[in-house]
C-alpha cells in the first residue's frame, strides 16, 4: 500500500530546503551527509528519504528554489509595459529583494553546481543561460549599439550578473546598503541614464 502524503507535505519540504540550503552554503555539498542533513532538520533520514530520494535531489531541489524565482522574475517583468531600462530598473530589484532572503541558495548555486546528475545540471543551466539572455536583450535594447557588438554586450550583461550575484559574501540585511540601494547602483553602472 503506498504511503499516503501528510497535510503538511509541502510545509516540510519547504522546511527541509531551507535548512539544507544553510547546511550545503556552510559544510559545501560534500561535507554535508543525509544524517548531517536529518538532524538539521530535526528528522530522521528515512524520513527525509520519504521527502527527497537522495542528496543530489535534495541538492536540486534548493537551486530549483532559488533558481525557479529568478526566472518567474524575469517573466513577470517582461510582461510590464515599460521601457527596456524601466524593465532592468524592475529586474534588478526584484532580483536584490530575492536575493536578500536566499544568501545560502545563491552560494549553493554558484559553487555546487557540478554535484548534481547531468540532466539536472542540465535544467539549472538553461534556466540560467535563459535569465542571462533575457537580461542581455533589456541591455541591448536600451543601448543599440551593443546590438552590432555581441562581444561587448555579453561583457556588460556578465559583469551585471557577477555584480549582483556575489552580494551574499558582503550584503549584510539591516546595513546601511539595503537592496534597492544596490540594485540602483548596479543599474547606473550597466545602464546610466
Amino acid at each position: 500500500m503506498a504511503r499516503t502524503q501528510a497535510a503538511d507535505y509541502e510545509e516540510r519540504r519547504t522546511s527541509i530546503v531551507e535548512r539544507a540550503a544553510d547546511l550545503f552554503a556552510t559544510r559545501g555539498f560534500r561535507g554535508a551527509s543525509m544524517a548531517d542533513l536529518a538532524a538539521a532538520c530535526a528528522t530522521s533520514k528515512s524520513l527525509l528519504y520519504h521527502y527527497y530520494p537522495s542528496k543530489e535531489d535534495l541538492l536540486y531541489a534548493v537551486m530549483l528554489s532559488h533558481i525557479d524565482q529568478l526566472v518567474a522574475d524575469v517573466a513577470a517583468v517582461a510582461q510590464e509595459a515599460a521601457t527596456a531600462r524601466e524593465k532592468l530598473d524592475l529586474i534588478l530589484h526584484r532580483f536584490m529583494h530575492h536575493y536578500v532572503g536566499a544568501a545560502s541558495r545563491q552560494k549553493v548555486l554558484l559553487h555546487d553546481l557540478a554535484h548534481l546528475p547531468e540532466d539536472q545540471r542540465a535544467s539549472v543551466i538553461a534556466k540560467q543561460r535563459a535569465i542571462i539572455a533575457a537580461v542581455q536583450a533589456l541591455l541591448v535594447a536600451n543601448d543599440p549599439g551593443l546590438a552590432s557588438d555581441p562581444v561587448a554586450a555579453r561583457v556588460r550583461t556578465m559583469l551585471l550578473f557577477g555584480m549582483i550575484n556575489w552580494t551574499h559574501t558582503w550584503f549584510h540585511e539591516g546595513g546601511p546598503a539595503g537592496a534597492d540601494m544596490i540594485a540602483d547602483a548596479a543599474l547606473r553602472l550597466v545602464a546610466p541614464a
